[in-house]
């Protein structure tokens, strides 16, 4: 594997961040996972040659040096821009070095993956989750393993994030599910949205997000990627697209508030959270605990 430069690998401190994180972590530039519609493609990111995997040079160095100049402890997120447990992970360890030094350092993490590789750290994340919020959130969306493979094609099935939901759990680890992106024409059914809640909650997930809509966002790169695959696994979908959407960045289901609609009446059956704003109440709530009782 390649290596990339870096002076810092963890960021500077913003008050709330998505899922209530403080910093942000990415310790690998690039991603094989083969999603058809990744938005870290897009050209904005400056991503050259986006599917090799490249990792920063020293970065468990950088990130015990950057962890010790923090005034502000608090939660660090990984996985915004590339997924942490890429299949070098296993070989490299990266990922699970950096989380024995979030422990160390006596912070909190969310991890947001599609990777049931996760697995391999529940000991650490255990131990993190003594003294701050352990959470991860795992992307899933459809819960039609065949569907899954053909749109997110060198990572593991849908059902397999499911069981692994499911063992973290048992073991105390808060997981919830990230609904999105749910693409037009492909996923964007009611069965769709109904087995994939079904699932997370009966996996023991305490939350299902998806955004508040249901699309999928296309940018420059992104989204010549995205039709050149549209056109090599759902022939004719492409032209819906040029057609609906034309170049807009918002691709919105045209059964969008039907499915809404379900999503909202599911979780509520299923009891599982689903706004931004009671997600972090969840977590806060996790973060004081844990801070009281360390």
């Amino acid at each position: 594997m390649k290596t990339i430069p870096a002076k810092t690998i963890v960021s500077s401190y913003t008050e709330c961040g998505w899922f209530g994180s403080n910093y942000n972590m990415n310790i690998y530039k690039g991603c094989c996972h083969g999603c058809i519609y990744c938005d870290s493609r897009s050209e904005c990111y400056q991503i050259d040659n986006f599917d090799e995997v490249r990792a920063k040079e020293n970065a468990l160095e950088i990130i015990e040096k950057d962890l010790r100049s923090k005034r502000k402890k608090g939660i660090i997120i990984t996985g915004s821009m590339s997924d942490p447990y890429n299949p070098f992970e296993r070989e490299y360890e990266l990922t699970r070095g950096a989380l024995k030094l979030i422990d160390m350092y006596n912070f909190g993490v969310v991890i947001d993956t599609k990777s049931d590789l996760v697995l391999r750290d529940i000991d650490i994340l255990q131990n993190i989750k003594s003294h701050s919020p352990a959470v991860v959130n795992f992307t899933v969306t459809t819960a039609d393993n065949v569907l899954c493979k053909q749109i997110e094609r060198n990572v593991c099935t849908s059902s397999k994030r499911f069981e692994a939901i499911k063992k973290l759990t048992d073991s105390g680890i808060s997981c919830g599910v990230l609904l999105m992106p749910i693409l037009p024409f492909i996923n964007d059914t009611e069965e769709n949205i109904h087995d994939i809640v079904q699932k997370s909650a009966e996996s023991g997930a305490r939350w299902i997000y998806s955004g508040g809509n249901f699309g999928v966002t296309l940018r420059i790169n992104q989204r010549e990627y995205f039709y050149q695959m549209l056109d090599e696994h759902f022939p004719g979908i492409k032209n819906n697209y040029v057609n609906l959407f034309g170049d807009s960045y918002l691709c919105i289901s045209p059964k969008n508030e039907k499915l809404n609609k379900l999503f909202v009446s599911e979780c509520r059956k299923y009891r599982l959270l689903y706004r931004m704003e009671n997600i972090l109440e969840e977590i806060r709530k996790e973060f004081v605990e844990n801070q009281i009782k360390f």
